[in-house]
């Protein structure tokens, strides 16, 4: 029944998407209000995943993916906040709701509250990054944003880990502290040794539809292979992640096209499930709050007043940080990482959504202890878990665009910026190309008529300029606010095109084979244009 309501989900959640983007709605904030809606229909039944079929499935594609498009050098460059933010903004999250749920709540002893503070102290920053490009964010904000999200989900995990195996009495044969980085460490190695293996392998087949399968299967193999040996799956797959996309370059243009095209399609598809599935919690977890005989009012309570401390902790903290440095007490990190102001500052400290860590954890709390035991408070920590990851979603996520324009945190330097890298890509560009055709023509190979060569290398010499000019007329159209109207004119002229062809088909006049041979060189056409604006308006 699960497979078929999974599927009956995903179709829904995608209807819900489009509308949602036409309207120019927040997707996830849509998907869970009408997942939650949706949960009260009579006879609606229960989506109930296991949880290490969210953390091993939905979760590797989607960290990979985003380290796949992360770039190493800006990791490195925003390191210093990433680790504070990934690290030590989580644990402070962790201990500060573990203390007041224990104090609030009366099921709980404090290792069952330091286990829900584990599962509330991740963000996710699916929503607030989406928000971020769309509003013109800086890019050093959206950076690191989205390193952070590759960092805390494995520290909540660990943390996690430890406070579970306290409450039921399994001993860990190490220290905490040397356990996490046993952790760190064996999973990084082992991340980086697979996407060694799966490169050195797809370099030898020369087949494009291959080499995207084996990618396809680099991250669970990662988290799989991690966790079999207790390290850490997360860091497993952010490492092959990183690694793949800085050797990415190495691959063949119809791997790397193909492989862009299909992580976005799978980003979108695991992320509009988990919002939806999100949504569709509400009434159970309602019903299982009901079941135990607890008061539903009463955990509920419980789960907005830690909901609210949890989106107190992270500003505060990082406010303490920016005060700390404005004077001088905060030591100055190594490799002249650039700093936030205080209204970045806030953005970020107001970028705390949970999603799907959050969930999967929570319902990873054991049934029972080591003695036969009740684990202490687990429908609690579930209903608050849930609370918590809705309403950081709603509330955050609906005020973070609000907030992103009244600050106006646009950075019209770092745009000029940009345009003298691309400038400066353009020109390194054609500078390479022109002393290739130039070194081609001193050794031209033996046989050919010297006329014929210098035909061909005229012909591959417009190619190139005819490419750089096409960007150079896009940029210049954006540039004077005729980018719309640009844009308006060169499809509707590929549709014209597309559109005699197949009516020359149709007519009789052209073979279909022939038809469809032409198209492909129209779409590769227009995928390229269409890339170019993409990237353009980031």
């Amino acid at each position: 029944m699960n497979g078929v309501l999974v599927l009956l989900v995903i179709i829904a959640a995608i209807a819900v998407t489009s509308f949602a983007k036409r309207r120019d709605l927040q997707a996830p904030l849509v998907l869970v209000t009408i997942g939650s809606a949706a949960s009260f229909i009579p006879g609606m039944p229960r989506l109930e995943l296991d949880p290490e079929a969210i953390l091993g499935v939905v979760l590797p594609p989607l960290l990979y993916s985003a380290a796949l498009k992360f770039s190493v050098a800006t990791f490195r460059r925003h390191l210093a906040p990433i680790l504070r933010l990934g690290i030590f903004t989580v644990l402070a999250t962790a201990i500060g709701a573990a203390f007041f749920s224990n104090w609030l709540v009366p099921e709980f002893t404090l290792g069952a509250a330091l286990v829900l503070g584990a599962v509330v102290a991740p963000t996710d920053a699916v929503s607030a990054v989406a928000v971020g490009r769309r509003l013109g964010l800086p890019n050093r904000v959206i950076a690191i944003l989205t390193g952070e999200g590759l960092v805390n989900d494995a520290t909540a995990l660990t943390l996690f880990t430890v406070a579970v195996s306290a409450v039921v009495g399994a001993k860990i044969p190490v220290h905490p502290v040397v356990f996490f980085g046993y952790e760190v460490v064996g999973g990084v190695l082992i991340g980086l040794v697979l996407a060694r293996i799966v490169e050195w392998v797809r370099h030898r087949m020369y087949d494009s539809p291959l080499e995207t399968v084996l990618g396809l299967m680099l991250p669970f193999a990662a988290y799989l292979a991690a966790e079999e040996v207790h390290a850490s799956g997360v860091l497993s797959v952010v490492a092959a992640g990183f690694l793949m996309g800085h050797k990415a370059t190495d691959a063949s243009v119809a791997t790397r096209i193909q492989e862009r095209s299909l992580w976005e399609s799978v980003d979108l598809l695991l992320e509009m499930f988990v919002f939806a599935y999100m949504g569709l919690q509400l009434k159970f977890v309602i019903d299982d709050v009901r079941d135990q005989g607890l008061p539903v009012h009463h955990v509920f309570f419980y789960g907005f007043a830690v909901l609210f401390v949890v989106m107190a902790i992270r500003p505060a903290w990082i406010l303490l940080h920016w005060l700390r440095r404005r004077v001088g007490l905060a030591i100055e990190a190594p490799g002249g990482s650039v700093e936030l102001g205080w209204r970045e500052s806030l953005v970020v400290s107001w970028a705390g959504m949970r999603g799907v860590v959050t969930l999967a954890a929570a319902s990873g709390v054991p049934v029972v202890i080591a003695s036969g035991q009740p684990f202490p408070g687990r429908e609690v920590i579930q209903a608050i878990a849930f609370v918590v990851a809705v309403g950081t979603l709603l509330i955050q996520g609906a005020t973070m665009p609000l907030l992103i324009r009244r600050l106006d945190l646009a950075d019209p330097g770092e745009r000029e910026r940009e345009e003298e890298q691309v400038k400066l890509a353009r020109a390194i560009s054609r500078d390479a190309g022109e002393r290739a055709l130039v070194e081609f023509a001193a050794h031209p190979p033996e046989g050919i008529d010297r006329a014929d060569l210098t035909d061909i290398l005229d012909r591959v010499r417009r190619s190139m300029r005819a490419r750089l000019q096409a960007e150079e007329a896009e940029d210049a159209a954006e540039k004077q606010r005729a980018g719309a109207l640009f844009d308006h004119y060169r499809r509707a002229a590929l549709r014209a095109q597309r559109e005699a062809i197949i009516a020359a088909r149709d007519a009789g006049t052209l073979d279909d084979e022939v038809m469809r041979s032409v198209l492909e060189g129209l779409d590769v056409e227009e995928a390229a244009a269409e890339e170019r604006v993409r990237r353009r308006r980031e």
